[in-house]
């Protein structure tokens, strides 16, 4: 099991490294100046040489890409040098000094993401720190709604399996799985926060935390979270309930299924007590791939909805062309869903250990 999880972890950094460089290697090409696209219309030469200075630009791509990956890696060289890109400003890197030798010293650090070129030189891990949690709380909230009532919605397939309500959750399970989010959130945020705001009292767009009428301090406003968690749960909801009646209704046709009936249990009990156990084994693997992908499928819906999260970050990102934030959003999301996909799979290992062998 140890050489098994050891394997996994050697293929989850080989995977991140590809991430690393590829994300690296796609902004590296673009047209644009970074430099420029940073200091906007109001520029002159001295102004971009010193943002390029800054910001490490004015050397060589391969020169950039290994200054990228040691400020990236937990251990990383640093100049002992004022002025240079790599010396190590306290304001810049939160490290630990390991050991020097000649001009160069050894730290063991936090990943540096760098700064945002539109917050003022705010570092690109503080604006993640504010807004994943609020991804987080949406993401859990939404695959909570598509767990609770895909798995309900398969059962009641299964109780009435052929008839007019099966067919109907099929259809709308089909339905569901065809809707592109952002679809989806345009139709709910119209129809219910603006058309039956009166009856709902939900909003079109709103975020966790508001800002009282006064500016005086924020609050908690929880029914902000139901619009986009529904819309964000709508298509893992579809691919449970789907997974549950095929699971469950494959499950019912084992032997020790019948010895049930020939018991006399009604089929709800035999649900209940024998068969659901066995059925939820594809609907927790489906689950765990959906949660990590939702950190990325996030990004419409929360803008949409104005939801303070990493998807809207995003978005605004590119909206203003600050490539630090861009690249380092999808870094942490490319980097959590490596880590889910292993976790996974060391726990279906531990599970069934044929899969570890």
């Amino acid at each position: 099991m140890g050489r098994y999880v050891l394997q996994k972890i050697g293929y989850a950094l080989l995977t991140l490294f590809g991430v690393v460089t590829v994300i690296f290697m796609l902004f590296a090409m673009l047209p644009d100046d970074p430099a420029k696209m940073m200091l906007g219309q109001n520029q002159n030469a001295e102004q971009v040489a010193m943002v390029k200075k800054k910001y490490g630009l004015d050397k060589s791509i391969g020169t950039q890409y290994l200054l990228y990956l040691n400020d990236l890696s937990p251990i990383s060289f640093h100049s002992k040098t004022e002025g240079d890109y790599t010396f190590l400003a306290p304001n810049k890197y939160t490290a630990l000094k390991l050991f020097s030798f000649g001009n160069v010293t050894t730290v063991l650090k936090f990943p540096y993401l760098r700064e945002s070129f539109q917050k003022s030189g705010k570092k690109v891990s503080t604006v993640i720190a504010e807004t994943l949690p609020n991804t987080f709380i949406l993401a859990i909230s939404s695959i909570t709604i598509a767990m609770f009532l895909g798995v309900l919605l398969g059962i009641i397939s299964v109780l009435f399996k052929d008839g007019w309500i099966d067919k109907t959750i099929q259809l709308v399970s089909t339905f569901g799985m065809s809707v592109p989010s952002f679809f989806s959130a345009i139709i709910f945020a119209w129809f219910f926060g603006f058309l039956l705001n009166e009856y709902t009292g939900l909003n079109m767009t709103g975020s966790l935390y508001e800002v009282d009428d006064f500016g005086e301090g924020k609050y908690i406003q929880w029914k902000n979270l139901i619009l986009p968690a529904v819309v964000l749960g709508i298509r893992p909801l579809a691919v449970v309930s789907q997974l549950m009646r095929n699971s469950l209704l494959e499950v019912l046709n084992q032997d020790y299924i019948r010895t049930a009936k020939a018991k006399g249990l009604s089929m709800p009990q035999i649900i209940r007590k024998h068969a659901l156990k066995n059925a939820l084994n594809p609907v927790v693997t489906a689950i765990s791939g959906w949660f990590a992908s939702m950190l990325a499928g996030a990004v419409f819906v929360e803008f949409i909805f104005g939801w303070n999260g990493i998807g809207k970050e995003i978005v605004d990102a590119l909206n203003k062309s600050d490539l630090p934030i861009i690249m380092g959003t999808v870094l942490v999301i490319a980097t959590l869903f490596i880590i889910i996909n292993i976790f996974v799979d060391i726990i279906y290992g531990l599970l069934d250990p044929k899969i570890s062998r």
